[in-house]
């Protein structure tokens, strides 16, 4: 989807419906930079909620701006973060300077948790593509996300 052209929040979430609207749930993953990710979800066509992996993105562009210019409430930080969940052991410390913001909870329901999320994004050398893909592996997407990246 090419969001260049949409000048607000609300001509995303219109994209969004176009895309499948009959659609029980609907995410889009915006990845920036190599530094930033936003997950946009609707649900049944209604009820947007959003996550930002670092509240910079929306200092740093239009399209952070526009993506998570009105988010009000922060995620958890995360240093919050539990440092005993089993799949993380092996893995580098978080990036002590993200700063995510919105609704961390955005995946809970399809099995990627507030915790599990925040330590995928705040994951030293995890770029946002890493991020997505993992997502999307979780979630049972992931051969349909890497057909999108090849297309």
């Amino acid at each position: 989807m090419d969001l260049s052209g949409l000048a607000d929040i609300d001509e995303v979430v219109d994209a969004m419906q176009d895309v499948e609207p009959d659609a029980d749930v609907t995410l889009l993953f915006v990845e920036s930079d190599d530094q930033y990710l936003a997950i946009l979800r609707l649900d049944e066509g209604e009820d947007l909620r959003v996550f930002g992996s670092d509240s910079a993105f929306a200092d740093e562009s239009r399209l952070g701006a526009m993506l998570l210019g009105e988010i009000e409430a922060p995620a958890l930080e995360i240093d919050e973060l539990a440092v005993a969940d089993d799949e993380e052991t092996d893995k580098p410390a978080a990036d002590p300077d993200a700063d995510p913001v919105g609704d961390a909870d955005v995946l809970n329901d399809l099995g990627i948790t507030a915790h599990r999320l925040l330590g995928l994004c705040g994951q030293e050398g995890m770029l946002p593509a890493d991020v997505t893909a993992e997502i999307c592996q979780r979630i049972g997407c992931g051969d349909e996300m890497e057909e999108l990246r090849e297309a």
